[in-house]
């Protein structure tokens, strides 16, 4: 069993697992962050310059290096592509009802879904599998995981939760910080709907999904709930090493005058 078939178990199960988001559309960051050890990558298709080639190249590091890969689509008419591309789930943002819920769950399943077939595809093995084969694997081992992040969905945040073929909440604090408006440090309107989705998420039974930038933020959402972490991008990892590495060197050699 690879790491990508089983990650929707351990997810469920409630494993603590640690991931960060892919924002540069190459192959490197995913073989580098698959031998570090790191449990998932996220594909930033959202506010990332990934098509569906550079997302297809994306998706084949994360299997030869067997690192699970889930990707943040645009919109949910993405979201059949990159299943056939090979990915292990996807992050779909703006959720904001519990009947778009159901819709965008269909849409992962065959059976009892709308999930249109194929085996033609890296997810059916280029037809090496059977039909009957594929579509119980795929069924079982889909992850989608919904993100909220609109005031508005926090008006039906549990019968959202409720959802079946929702796997985990994704807490958006970043859009709802923007929409809330309130530019003070923890925001009480962010920090109310971190609260109303983690319970929603509990009463569900369902895993709390969160960005977290740094350990601090993740120990405090822990503390709330949350067993998945998207900690920062390989962006952000490459202007972090970058800074901290310019700087220790430029104090020992000095700079230009």
């Amino acid at each position: 069993m690879t790491n990508a078939s089983t990650f929707r178990q351990h997810m469920l199960a409630g494993d603590k697992l640690v991931g960060t988001f892919l924002k540069t559309p190459t192959s490197h960051a995913t073989e580098i962050l698959g031998n570090i050890g790191y449990d998932f990558v996220v594909i930033d298709q959202e506010h990332g310059p990934f098509d569906r080639t550079t997302s297809d190249i994306a998706l084949l590091a994360a299997r030869a290096h067997d690192i699970p890969a889930l990707v943040r689509v645009p919109g949910p008419d993405s979201i059949l592509s990159v299943l056939d591309c090979g990915a292990t789930g996807v992050l779909v943002p703006h959720v904001k009802t519990a009947a778009a819920a159901r819709e965008i769950a269909a849409l992962f399943r065959y059976r009892n879904g709308s999930r249109g077939f194929a085996t033609s595809t890296r997810a059916g093995n280029y037809s090496g599998v059977p039909m009957w084969t594929h579509i119980a694997a795929a069924d079982a081992q889909m992850v989608f995981v919904a993100q909220i992040e609109d005031p508005v969905a926090l008006d039906e945040i549990d019968a959202i939760a409720a959802v079946e073929g929702v796997d985990s909440l994704f807490i958006g604090r970043g859009d709802l910080t923007a929409a809330f408006g309130d530019e003070t440090k923890d925001p009480p309107a962010v920090l109310r709907a971190v609260e109303l989705i983690s319970e929603a998420g509990r009463k569900a039974g369902k895993p709390i999904s969160v960005y977290v930038g740094n350990a601090t933020e993740a120990e405090w959402l822990n503390s709330r709930g949350a067993t998945v972490f998207v900690l920062n991008s390989d962006q952000g990892f490459l202007r972090q090493a970058a800074t901290s590495n310019l700087k220790d060197v430029r104090g020992k050699v000095g700079g230009p005058s």
